[in-house]
């Protein structure tokens, strides 16, 4: 029977069978906003080890995200000793993403909160606080000892690298104690061996330190007036060879460092005092982690044009007229959402092993918040219309800034816009959000005058509303010449905007 529980058997049809009204199970319930794992998942989340003396039920730091491998446990809306019912706001905890809010799915009392608010960087699996039944004892609940983050997959024993032969090292010279080394330049050493001088007579006045030639012809100077003699070395005392050891081989120069301190040290950090330390939230390291992937595996290749907004801007005052508000960012993502229906091949992505091809068109639109940038997503925005796409960005930008996102409005996407015209940058190039292999990246729309031809032939000065766009393309699956049709299909379709119906 015992064997039965802790295998998970039905906590219902246990308690049926040994007559025991204690067992209860739990469950995570949904995060915020509607998040939810089911009743058979319970283990991932408020793993109980009650026996049938009922004993807490622990509550873990679950995985809300694909991507998640730590959480910040941002506020307890719950104190201990307050009664606790099913589907009430136990914590709010913030993921790689959003902030998500952990609910119960059980009746009982919040007896201990193990990690309080403000901790950071929780691992999964970690014990967070603890739940006993009501008329339990709670104040004198014990932290249970064997609960912690699942241990990490041990990997396989390396087979030990067979012994390498001995071999012979050469004797280096080593540097006599009491003499003063100098960091010499080319021209300076030839002087000096040209003269039989030595740098420990002079004084080095080159940037860090460094024995310049001007300081090698002073020496000569002073040689030639008599003032100093010849540098004769002293024979050094034969060495034994022996074979470096460890410590001796990460050792740095056989000469001092110069008093003179160096502009910057590499791969140490910043010295005491000189810097503010800037706490990172877990959306912004992941952030960090993806761009650094995503611009060193991969090809990134650009692709440039100009755009006429004259149409668009002459059909967005119509609209404004009927009380329709749609900006100019809504006719790009309808324009680049029809133009991926028109172009099925740059609808894809990058799997790892080779191109796919995707069967939805969804558009990923960067939204910077303080945390950093997200990209909630439009769903198949080539079959909805300008007001709908308007409205779904403005929905979506709000939870975005406001960090209540769910899940599946900001995972996937096969298609990647990020407009800074709003801002006043004329253009700039975008990094891939993988696995996705395109991203556009939009900037203000500027009035440039162009020299047109009249009716009649005649040459004439006209204002346009141009804007540039550029897109960054993965090489791997969208070549050049597919990027460069892409554009060209897209500007077609922006400049018409007849063609977006």
């Amino acid at each position: 029977m015992a064997a039965s529980w802790r295998l998970g058997c039905d906590p219902r049809l246990l308690r049926y069978l040994v007559g025991f009204p204690g067992c209860r199970s739990t469950g995570l319930v949904k995060g915020a906003l509607g998040w939810s794992v089911s009743r058979g998942a319970n283990w991932r989340w408020f793993h109980s080890t009650q026996w049938l003396r009922g004993d807490p039920i622990k509550i873990l730091m679950p995985s809300l995200s694909p991507t998640m491998e730590e959480g910040n446990i941002v506020k307890w809306l719950k104190k201990e000793g307050e009664a606790v019912s099913a589907g009430d706001a136990l914590c709010e905890i913030e993921t790689d993403k959003a902030v998500v809010t952990l609910d119960a799915s059980d009746d009982g009392i919040l007896a201990k909160i193990v990690v309080e608010e403000g901790s950071k960087n929780i691992r999964l699996g970690s014990l967070i606080g603890l739940i006993v039944e009501e008329g339990e004892d709670w104040k004198h609940v014990e932290i249970p000892k064997d609960v912690g983050p699942p241990p990490p997959v041990s990997k396989p024993s390396e087979p030990r690298p067979s012994p390498e032969p001995q071999i012979s090292i050469p004797v280096k010279k080593e540097h006599i104690p009491g003499t003063l080394r100098f960091r010499l330049s080319p021209a300076a050493r030839n002087i000096l061996e040209k003269h039989s001088l030595d740098a420990s007579q002079g004084t080095a006045t080159g940037p860090r330190g460094i024995f310049t030639k001007e300081d090698a012809l002073r020496l000569v100077q002073l040689k030639q007036t008599g003032k100093i003699t010849e540098s004769r070395p002293t024979p050094a005392p034969a060495a034994t060879p022996t074979a470096p050891s460890p410590l001796q081989t990460t050792a740095g120069p056989s000469y001092p460092r110069p008093m003179i301190p160096p502009v910057s040290t590499p791969g140490q950090p910043s010295a005491v005092g000189t810097f503010t330390e800037i706490p990172a939230s877990n959306i912004r390291r992941v952030i960090a982690k993806r761009l650094t992937e995503s611009k060193s595996t991969v090809p990134h290749a650009y692709a440039t044009a100009d755009c006429d907004l004259g149409a668009v801007l002459k059909v967005r005052q119509d609209l404004v007229k009927d009380d329709i508000k749609v900006s100019v960012n809504d006719f790009i993502i309808k324009a680049a959402a029809v133009t991926l229906k028109q172009m099925p091949d740059v609808n894809v992505s990058w799997d790892g092993e080779g191109p796919k091809q995707l069967p939805f068109i969804d558009i990923s639109v960067a939204v910077a918040t303080d945390k950093g940038l997200l990209t909630p997503i439009i769903k198949d925005a080539a079959a909805k219309g300008i007001q709908e796409i308007a409205d779904s960005v403005k929905a979506l930008s709000k939870k975005a800034r406001d960090g209540k996102l769910l899940p599946e409005e900001y995972q996937g996407g096969s298609f990647s816009i990020s407009n800074l015209g709003m801002f006043g940058i004329d253009e700039f190039t975008a990094v891939i959000n993988p696995p996705q292999a395109c991203i556009l990246a939009v900037g203000r729309f500027r009035p440039v005058l162009k020299l047109t031809e009249d009716e009649e032939g005649n040459a004439k000065l006209q204002q346009r509303q141009l804007i540039t766009v550029t897109m960054s393309s993965d090489s791997r699956v969208v070549d050049d010449e597919l990027a460069t049709r892409f554009l060209k299909s897209f500007k077609a379709n922006l400049e018409n905007p007849i063609r977006l119906a």
